[in-house]
């Protein structure tokens, strides 16, 4: 029987699992190696490389109302797009409203979890920690590791000939930016193009001499700001459009993603994506389009070597008085506290069960928090997991035995040791996967129930964006404010920018009515479609 739960971590995902591990009666401590909790969401000026922080000038790139704790709302006062500071607020408010902050132990760090030696009968870890030099061991139930995809910079180095050997300029890591000051007048490479690699792309822009871009990939540049200024997450997570991409040959999914990016600007005479590639990657970046029209970055190939004072690159052009080279090249994640046995197992997210537990336990008594790339918000992904998790430890929800949990993990594909920027095609769809946890815990909602019972709500989720309040409508941990926060989130959303009103009652229909016109079209075409391919034989994901 767990009773005590040992969580590794006091950001996003430890604090949501303390909650959840609370409500299920279980007895959590938290051990947090810093003095404050907020994890990567703490910004500090230390470029410290046992911490990793965001940097300065950090955008959420979720919306508030897709990014929050299910049964927690933003304050409807906050933008739908955050700095940091907002976001580490948030934490501490959700900290404070919930009693959090009593369980966790603060400048203590966790230095191994081990098996007990009856584990096959018990389950149980022994945890060593050290607090000021002082080494404690402790004995817990079960063991919530929620350190995050975020812990070792992956800095590929030896990919790069001549960067250490030759290169007189400076190199880093995207971990050890802070803000542009270092930067100024200089001539930059930045390699990488995730949403980092963009990011600081476009504000390096500002001050550097010149800003050139690296990149292999094919990558498709998207705003937040989708149709009629609405979040683009808002518009783009709903359910219509998730059943959609089930509907539709793959093929044509991909086509009519590609068209709808394109819409914005041609990416193919920008040299950033070809419609015929089958892999790419979706970042989110407004300001580097006009960057790339302006001048003040420059896209180049990926880099093969370079010399003392430039870089040369795969398509044999040359860069030269770079002055500073920036890899904006992604995370490692590790876990050296755990015991060998267990660590090696783990070389991908894809090699737990559900992406949560390790299969191969005789005792489903470690979960792993957080080490997921979604579609959507990480925040509400993290809870997700820790109440299915905290359900397990406390009895209510059932794991099938080892042998299935490892066909399972088989079954969706062998592990395969990936580069961080190669799991970026990896990330997993939002709804499919919240569905997923949500039906383990007994928490996913049935639309066509609702549609039975209360018609509105059920157009709201189905038409809707799917918002984390749609997992609090039935089971365990079930919230009373959530068809109300549902049925509100369009006011929330607007509420910041009405801090100038003018009169025009043209369009005072809400944001709901909004997105039930510019829906229907789509519903219309679903029903057609299913009606046209769901006779016997006809697979969905066919071309």
């Amino acid at each position: 029987m767990v009773r005590r739960v040992a969580v590794i971590g006091a950001g996003v995902g430890g604090l949501t699992s303390l909650k959840c591990c609370l409500e299920e009666g279980l007895e959590p401590t938290c051990f947090e190696s810093s003095e404050d909790i907020g994890g990567i969401w703490r910004y500090t000026d230390s470029t410290d490389s046992r911490r990793v922080s965001v940097y300065r000038s950090i955008i959420t790139n979720t919306s508030k109302e897709m990014s929050c704790f299910s049964d927690f709302p933003f304050p409807e006062d906050f933008p739908s797009y955050m700095p940091h500071g907002l976001v580490l607020e948030y934490l501490r408010m959700y900290a404070r409203h919930f009693d959090l902050l009593r369980h966790v132990r603060f400048q203590t760090t966790v230095l191994s979890v081990r098996k007990r030696p009856d584990f096959t009968s018990s389950g149980q870890w022994e945890v060593v920690t050290e607090t000021g030099g002082v080494h404690e061991s402790h004995v817990f139930d079960a063991v919530m590791v929620c350190t995050g995809l975020y812990q070792q910079p992956y800095v590929p180095l030896a990919s790069f000939p001549g960067i250490e050997s030759r290169f007189k300029g400076r190199h880093l890591h995207s971990q050890e930016y802070r803000d542009v000051q270092a930067f100024r007048g200089k001539r930059v490479l930045v390699v990488g193009i995730g949403n980092t690699g963009g990011d600081l792309s476009v504000e390096l822009s500002h001050v550097a001499a010149k800003v050139f871009l690296s990149t292999r990939s094919n990558t498709w540049v998207v705003s937040r700001v989708s149709e009629h200024g609405f979040p683009c997450d808002m518009v783009g997570t709903t359910r219509l459009n998730h059943l959609l991409e089930w509907l539709l040959p793959s093929a044509l999914s991909r086509r009519i993603k590609f068209r709808k990016f394109n819409s914005r600007f041609n990416h193919t005479k920008y040299g950033l994506a070809s419609s015929k590639s089958s892999k790419f990657k979706v970042i989110i970046n407004e300001e580097l389009p006009f960057c790339l029209l302006s001048g003040t970055v420059v896209l180049k190939p990926n880099v093969k070597e370079f010399t003392e004072t430039s870089a040369v690159f795969e398509d044999g052009t040359t860069e030269e008085n770079i002055d500073v080279v920036l890899f904006a090249t992604g995370y490692n994640f590790s876990f050296l506290f755990l015991e060998e046995s267990v660590r090696s197992t783990i070389q991908d997210n894809r090699s737990l069960y559900k992406r949560v537990f390790p299969p191969q336990l005789e005792k489903p008594t470690l979960a792993i928090i957080g080490l997921i790339q979604l579609t959507g918000s990480i925040i509400a992904g993290s809870e997700m997991q820790a109440r299915w998790v905290a359900g397990v430890f406390a009895g209510w929800n059932k794991l099938p035995p080892p042998s299935r949990m490892m066909a399972d993990v088989l079954k969706t594909k062998p592990p395969v040791k990936r580069n961080p920027s190669e799991r970026e095609n990896l990330k997993m769809s939002f709804i499919g996967y919240m569905d997923t946890i949500a039906a383990c815990a007994g928490v996913k909602p049935s639309v066509l129930r609702l549609l039975l019972t209360d018609p509105q709500l059920a157009l709201a989720i189905f038409f809707g964006p799917c918002s984390p309040y749609q997992y609090r409508l039935v089971g365990r941990g079930r919230w009373s404010g959530a068809r109300a926060a549902i049925l509100t989130q369009w006011q929330r959303t607007l509420k910041p920018l009405r801090t100038r009103l003018l009169d025009d009652s043209s369009n005072s229909s809400s944001g709901w009515c909004w997105m039930c016109l510019l829906a229907l079209p789509a519903a219309l075409t679903a029903g057609f479609l299913f009606s046209k391919y769901s006779h016997p034989g006809w697979s969905p994901r066919a071309g």
